[in-house]
C-alpha cells in the first residue's frame, strides 16, 4: 500500500513511515553489500563446516567436536542452497525494477 504526493513525487509506504522519491534507486555500496553479505555466509559455513579445529578451546570442546561427528554433504548442500539465493538475489538487486519501466 503506498500513498504518493503528485506535487513532490514522494511515495510514503506504511502509512507514511517509509518515504521515497519517485525514480530514485538504492545506493550502489547498498546493492553491493547483498552478495558480499551472501558470499562471506557461503565461505564462513565451508570453512568453518566441521568446526574450529585449530585452535585449542580445551577438552571439552574437543570431546563434544568428536562426539557429534560431521556431515559434510548436508553443509555443501545448505551451501549450494546460499548460492541459489545469491543468483536471485544479484538478479533481484542489480536488475530493472518494474516501477521503472
Amino acid at each position: 500500500m503506498s500513498t504518493e504526493d503528485k506535487g513532490t513525487g514522494i511515495k510514503g509506504y506504511a502509512g507514511g513511515w517509509i518515504t521515497e522519491r519517485t525514480g530514485t534507486d538504492a545506493p550502489f555500496f547498498l546493492k553491493l553489500a547483498y552478495p558480499i553479505i551472501a558470499l562471506a555466509a557461503i565461505a564462513y559455513l565451508i570453512i568453518y563446516m566441521n568446526g574450529e579445529l585449530t585452535s585449542d578451546h580445551g577438552t571439552l570442546v574437543a570431546q563434544l567436536n568428536t562426539v557429534t561427528g560431521t556431515n559434510n554433504l548436508f553443509m555443501y548442500i545448505v551451501a549450494g542452497m546460499i548460492a541459489v539465493y545469491l543468483l536471485i538475489l544479484v538478479v533481484f538487486v542489480f536488475g530493472k525494477s518494474k516501477h521503472e519501466e
